[in-house]
């Protein structure tokens, strides 16, 4: 029996993981125009900026690099129904850097990760940097790769990845599509078991 044909026009989960720099940090201005170039013209975007505790300097770098494109803001006082309006009709959403724990914590606590997760399955893109991303960074934290290895090898943790400043992963249904810049440095490492029963870290070329 033949696989069932995909719905049309459905819209793939496409995420992006950035390292450092972009928006928010004010740096690495070809990150956000590569964004840019999974959306659709005149784009309506959303921006997160709960690891940050919604840092105005950092929310007004946001919108500066993303100008003239509508974007809006999710404050920390929002909970999950304020949230999930504010998705509907977006067509990328932005979380900004900051403290990991804190926005984990956040969005598990009010059930906005939920949201997220259901805005990705309508075909918005989902760009994180840095702990928006919960990726460490291989070029400026040497020894966070060092301990992520460790835990990959004892198998405490599965196989991930680390993006350098300035660069960026793209996922696509779950699989690598697409590095930033396609020939850097910077670049993106795979940090995965080897066949000696330790960890290495493999620059990801696509």
């Amino acid at each position: 029996m033949r696989d069932a044909a995909p719905p049309p026009n459905v819209r793939p989960l496409v995420l992006i993981a950035i390292g450092g720099g972009g928006a928010s940090h004010g740096t690495h201005p070809e990150i956000d125009a590569f964004c840019l170039r999974h959306l659709p013209p005149a784009p309506v975007l959303g921006y997160v900026g709960t690891a940050s505790g919604d840092d105005p300097g950092k929310s007004a770098r946001v919108r500066a690099a993303f100008a003239p494109h509508e974007m809006r803001e999710l404050p920390m006082s929002a909970d999950a129904t304020a949230a999930a309006r504010w998705a509907e009709g977006l067509d990328m959403i932005h979380v900004g850097g900051g403290d990991p724990v804190r926005l984990l914590d956040h969005l598990r606590a009010t059930g906005i990760d939920r949201v997220l997760v259901g805005a990705a399955r309508r075909g918005v893109v989902l760009a994180g940097v840095s702990a928006g991303a919960m990726t460490p960074h291989a070029s400026t934290e040497p020894d966070r790769i060092a301990a992520m290895a460790a835990h990959v090898a004892a198998g405490d943790l599965p196989a991930g990845w680390a993006i350098d400043d300035g660069a960026a992963l793209v996922m696509s249904d779950g699989a690598p599509a697409g590095v930033f810049p396609a020939d850097g440095p910077p670049r993106v490492h795979r940090i995965a078991r080897d066949h000696a029963g330790g960890a290495a870290a493999a620059v990801l070329t696509l």
